[in-house]
């Protein structure tokens, strides 16, 4: 079956909830230890987490979850249009500009463009427009990133030609429940790769991100994890860690869990006012502690082999989600083969059509089978 042009699945103008995922080239370990040369490219996941917070700071797209691992990389993107069209000219200028630069300081940083930069494209309505469109456009974001992550990549290794397998693929999540399911998915992809045992040690995920922002007692230290150590052996390590960690929360250009997370939130964008991420705009009807003890719970029944197994102490999450432990079990960690272009309840997807020429969408028997037990 082909697959279905992603313009008919999702578009910069929408609010859409997309899972990415992008492998290198021949399943090589180009991200972590690679085997055959013997060599480590850990670095390189800093590399991607760092181009994580700038795009996070300039795109109008909402960065919900990652995970980096030694072959290929997970994220799960939210398109804003909403809090783009809030944005004035100018700063929709200078964030494409920050983007893509037109001039770098010594350490390869984007500067600050200046007037006459900004009004290439302010002064210009077409590449406006087009400027503006982009900065909500997934598939932008995937554009550049991946292409600095090879074009680096390829210097470093004296390389050329492809770096990535293929084009990323994109699942859209269209409900609750898809979303929950592939954040954890995604969450815990370290745990069912054995590269990890517990939440805090899943390095180059956006559950250690959380977990590290938390509050922690005092005279306690924040989780330890190798990622600070491959952080710091990095050439830009000097010009990242100068900032105190209190001053800089770990999390602080992911979104946050929970929807509606202020007491006194309203509808509508609600606008990042710090410039570290596109909005304080949650994704899931739970707290972040409730979903970091769902991830706990998870983790835990997997690493055991008990798949399917229901614990006397399973948490209420699966009453308000109308999941048992052993649906949800099965749902996370087949995540990524039950769903190939959009993913949600059974009544979600058969009542969703594509966005040009209408389609339906397709949902195979295992998914519909556990998530029609949800409902």
């Amino acid at each position: 079956m082909a697959r279905m042009a992603r313009a008919e699945v999702f578009s910069p103008d929408d609010v859409a909830i997309v899972h990415v995922m992008n492998r290198v080239v021949r399943r090589c370990f180009l991200l972590g230890n690679d085997p055959v040369t013997g060599k480590n490219f850990d670095h390189r996941k800093v590399w991607i987490e760092r181009y994580l917070q700038q795009f996070a700071a300039s795109f109008g797209i909402d960065l919900l979850g990652f995970a980096i691992l030694s072959n290929h990389f997970h994220l799960i993107l939210r398109s804003r249009p909403d809090v783009v069209a809030t944005w004035d000219d100018t700063e929709v200028a200078r964030r494409w500009l920050m983007l893509c630069p037109v001039r770098k300081d010594a350490e390869d940083n984007a500067e600050e463009p200046n007037e006459m930069e900004l009004n290439s494209i302010r002064h210009d309505p077409q590449k406006l427009a087009t400027v503006r469109l982009r900065l909500s456009d997934i598939g932008w974001w995937m554009r550049l990133l991946c292409q600095h992550i090879a074009v680096r990549a390829n210097h470093e290794d004296q390389e050329v030609g492809k770096f990535w397998q293929s084009r990323f693929r994109a699942v859209r999540l269209l409900d609750d429940a898809a979303v929950l399911a592939c954040a954890a998915y995604v969450d815990l992809n370290p745990i069912r790769a054995a590269q990890a045992k517990t939440l805090e040690s899943s390095d180059f995920t956006s559950v250690q991100r959380r977990i590290q922002s938390l509050p922690q007692p005092a005279g306690s230290k924040a989780p330890s994890s190798k990622t600070e150590a491959v952080r710091s052996r990095s050439p830009q390590a000097s010009s990242t860690s100068a900032t105190p960690q209190e001053a800089r929360p770990a999390d602080r250009f992911l979104s946050p869990v929970k929807l509606n997370q202020r007491s006194d939130a309203k509808p509508g964008p609600d606008v990042c006012q710090t410039g570290h991420r596109c909005s304080n705009k949650g994704f899931l009807p739970l707290s972040r502690p409730d979903y970091l003890s769902l991830l706990d719970w998870t983790a835990r029944q997997m690493s055991r082999g008990k798949r399917g197994a229901t614990p006397q102490d399973a948490p209420p999450v699966f009453e308000r989600l109308g999941f048992d432990a052993s649906t949800w079990c099965e749902l996370v960690q087949d995540f990524g083969q039950m769903f190939r272009t959009v993913a949600g309840r059974p009544q979600t997807v058969d009542t969703t059509r594509s966005r040009v020429n209408q389609h339906r969408f397709h949902l195979g028997s295992q998914a519909r089978k556990l998530l029609a037990a949800a409902d």
